[in-house]
């Protein structure tokens, strides 16, 4: 954590503008905000450079507006959100750069905040263009990336304006960075990772990461059927790549070479039909699948056998359920296994750290989220986290 500055690193900020790349790229419904937990996540840094005394330009990027103006993508729509959440007073200015900021700035008291509008509608953002970061760099004193969910990507406002102005990690980044740190850059062995999903092919890279960085890999969702398949076992109707059996082989292999364990199910959840409580439902061993049956989810008794794998680990890394979780009762492995997780991270034997849209709902859904060590929001930057790649904007801050 010594590679990059954080907000202990900053002098006194009384009057300074201070530039904060935020995460509002937030669910909507009828022009409301529906889910606050981005907001929440950057609260405490944007409210430690107000209380500070600094004048606070949040940028942040919403939707695909492929560098045009759109009313429907405009981040004044989240203002109120973000009023609600900080419990202070926001400006919403239209620009990212240039006289209006400036003006905007000259009004602003000590401690004030402003957000700018979305800085995807200048095709300079996502082109990463030096004049277009210098022309937002020059109404700003520092600059700090609270936004790790964006981290992934090298554009102006993640990446151009650290060579511009003093670069700082928010809070929110550090939690990320340090958890993440805990986990996989120099984590507490044994290390445990959960990998479930729906296809193989997603997550590829992931999988061919892993198995060279942890000591059990458990492997769950429908990629489980395509590992099982590479295993020569018949899965029936179940969503499987058969395309990619050689890939998984060559996966097997790498695990092998690395002394890394490979877990998958030997009891499964199957039913003729994907509907919720089918009455075709029935739990057998994997070698038992018909040929008219799909395998929905991970059965009891491996269940409990990959719990009794995490009491002897140290660390997890989580990405992805176990079966159709969406659906019960094929949710039962998902939610078990996370409230095994849970219990130990509590008990203080295991750091968990877990990342991805359908990871966070799982976990929520098994209300174990606030249980574990670390729970990451990001998408795509968790998922290259993973697979083991440089995040340009976590890179650029360690100038």
């Amino acid at each position: 954590m010594t590679a990059f500055k954080t907000l202990d690193d900053l002098g006194d900020v009384t009057g300074k503008v201070a530039l904060v790349r935020v995460d509002l790229n937030l669910p909507m419904n009828g022009g409301q905000v529906t889910d606050k937990t981005r907001i929440n996540a950057s609260a405490p840094t944007i409210l430690e450079l107000a209380d500070a005394g600094a004048k606070v330009l949040l940028l942040a990027h919403f939707g695909r507006p492929k560098g045009a103006r759109s009313s429907t993508m405009s981040l004044s729509m989240v203002v109120d959100a973000v009023q609600d959440v900080l419990g202070r007073e926001i400006m919403f200015v239209p620009e990212v750069a240039g006289e209006v900021v400036a003006q905007s700035i000259g009004i602003m008291r000590a401690g004030d905040i402003a957000i700018l509008e979305n800085t995807r509608f200048w095709p300079g953002e996502e082109k990463n263009d030096p004049e277009f970061a210098a022309a937002i760099a020059a109404n700003g004193d520092l600059y700090v990336n609270d936004a790790f969910s964006a981290a992934h990507r090298a554009h102006a406002s993640t990446e151009g304006l650290t060579k511009l102005l003093p670069s700082y990690a928010g809070r929110a980044m550090q939690k990320e960075l340090e958890a993440l740190d805990k986990a996989l850059g120099s984590p507490e062995k044994p290390v445990a990772a959960v990998v479930g999903g729906a296809k193989v092919s997603s997550k590829l890279a992931v999988l061919e990461h892993l198995v060279g960085q942890v000591d059990h890999l458990i492997i769950g969702g429908g990629m489980a059927n395509t590992f099982l398949a590479a295993r020569g076992v018949d899965v029936g109707k179940s969503l499987c790549e058969h395309e990619l059996t050689g890939t998984v082989e060559k996966i097997l292999d790498a695990a092998d070479a690395s002394g890394c364990t490979v877990h998958l199910p030997y009891d499964v959840v199957v039913s003729k039909e994907f509907a919720a409580n089918p009455s075709s439902l029935r739990i057998c061993n994997v070698h038992e699948v018909a040929g008219d049956e799909m395998i929905l989810d991970v059965g009891p008794q491996a269940v409990e056998a990959l719990g009794d794998v995490l009491k002897t680990c140290r660390t997890l890394v989580w990405n992805g359920p176990m079966g159709a979780f969406e659906t019960q009762p094929f949710d039962e492995a998902t939610v078990k296994l996370a409230k095994t997780a849970a219990a130990l991270t509590s008990e203080g034997s295991l750091v968990s750290v877990a990342g991805g849209g359908d990871t966070v709902a799982a976990l929520n859904h098994a209300g174990v989220a606030d249980q574990f060590s670390y729970i990451s929001t990001a998408g795509g930057a968790f998922l290259e986290w993973m697979e083991g790649k440089e995040l340009p904007g976590v890179a650029a801050l360690t100038r």
